[in-house]
């Protein structure tokens, strides 16, 4: 983790991060209010309560992180749901609450009923003793509850950098580097995201030690801060399916091991990767062929056909360039053998293999008609990316076939 150039008195920035409290702890806490007591309409609570839901398992070992915390609290409705690592709060101003309160409910059987009432339904929630009753129309369904006392929660304490961007380009950044994250990796590093903010320039870069993927983009202004950050795989899916608007802004607070968002009305934190990211620069840095520039849809039309015969296992596929021509073959246990050939203009020789699947993956996050590939002179891995931009490259290593 790194915080560069800032002092931490000049930020006046509120966040809400925190340790998680012990459900069993002995501290008395003041009981919160459980008279709930709300109308809203179908299609105000159903998107907020779609984003929660995400984030929460459908099994827990604490029965209540199953459930979503429904807080009533001057004409605002906020919805709540959390499995330890990652949080989303979101705010509906609301003029119908006739009852203040707090209760959780199970989160994924609210969906449900919300989901398939009709469009623009009035639902009326009423809480009776331990159970809420959700009515709308002719219909009446009876919910078990638990107390809103015992939901976890992160506690507050002022970010050390706060960064203001536009939240479209985050989501492009995210949605073009985060299929390369490490899954299950031992290496914990991996199975994160770098997010990288100096100047005015952000950088994110994913990998899972076969392959990278490098974002590099200009968010306007200087952000007055620099920060870098590991964000874990999960909570990078989440904020991504989160961002919905590219024209919106957001702002990022960082505090120690932890990230809060800002966007609309809702609020999403998530504990961060407590280990440094490798050095990738010096894969940028090498002696390189010449560019080889290969039609990007004939190319991985070639490379689809090829791969349905390739080891199951392996996936791999050589690579054979040379004589102004692209020839791509495989084969596997079986015997089983495949070619093909695309016509190039390239002058040099030389033999590499790859995972057929991690060149299909960055040729598919590639926009143009044209692919760029760039292979080192020492043959230790391939660049793809657009021809003439610098936002978006592409690493895959090679392989032994």
């Amino acid at each position: 983790m790194a915080f560069k150039n800032f002092k931490n008195n000049s930020i006046q920035c509120p966040c809400v991060f925190s340790e998680i409290r012990k459900i069993g702890c002995n501290a008395k806490q003041e009981k919160r209010g459980a008279t709930v007591n709300f109308s809203i309409n179908r299609e105000q609570l159903l998107p907020s309560l779609s984003q929660i839901v995400r984030v929460i398992e459908k099994r827990h070992a604490m029965p209540i992180l199953v459930n979503v915390l429904v807080q009533c609290r001057d004409q605002q409705l906020v919805l709540t749901g959390s499995d330890l690592e990652i949080q989303v709060v979101s705010t509906i101003n609301l003029d119908k609450i006739k009852a203040d309160g707090d209760v959780t409910i199970p989160a994924r059987k609210l969906l449900d009923i919300c989901r398939l009432l009709p469009s623009d339904s009035e639902i009326r929630f009423d809480m009776d003793s331990e159970k809420i009753k959700v009515s709308s129309g002719r219909g009446r369904y009876v919910l078990n509850t638990l107390p809103a006392d015992n939901f976890p929660e992160f506690s507050k304490v002022d970010a050390k950098a706060c960064i203001r961007l536009n939240a479209g380009k985050l989501k492009e950044g995210l949605d073009k580097t985060s299929f390369c994250i490490g899954n299950g990796d031992v290496r914990p590093y991996l199975n994160g995201l770098l997010l990288q903010i100096r100047n005015s320039k952000i950088k994110l870069v994913a990998s899972d030690g076969f392959r990278l993927a490098l974002y590099e983009n200009d968010i306007g202004a200087d952000a007055g801060q620099e920060a870098s950050i590991n964000i874990p795989r999960k909570a990078v899916g989440e904020l991504s399916r989160l961002i919905d608007d590219p024209e919106a802004d957001m702002e990022l607070q960082i505090s120690g091991n932890y990230i809060k968002v800002l966007y609309k009305n809702v609020e999403f934190s998530s504990k961060l990767i407590d280990a440094k990211y490798p050095d990738f620069s010096k894969a940028f840095s090498q002696l390189f062929l010449a560019p080889l520039l290969v039609d990007r849809l004939l190319l991985k039309e070639a490379v689809m056909r090829v791969s349905t015969l390739t080891n199951e296992k392996l996936k791999g596929i050589a690579f054979e360039l040379g004589n102004k021509s692209l020839k791509l073959s495989t084969g596997n246990p079986e015997f089983d053998e495949a070619e093909e050939e695309i016509s190039i203009d390239w002058s040099d020789s030389i033999s590499i293999a790859f995972n057929a699947q991690y060149i299909l993956d960055a040729i598919n996050n590639i926009a143009s008609d044209t692919a760029e590939l760039i292979i080192p002179s020492n043959a230790s891995a391939c660049f793809l990316k657009e021809p003439g931009q610098t936002v978006i490259s592409y690493l895959v290593m090679p392989m032994r076939l």
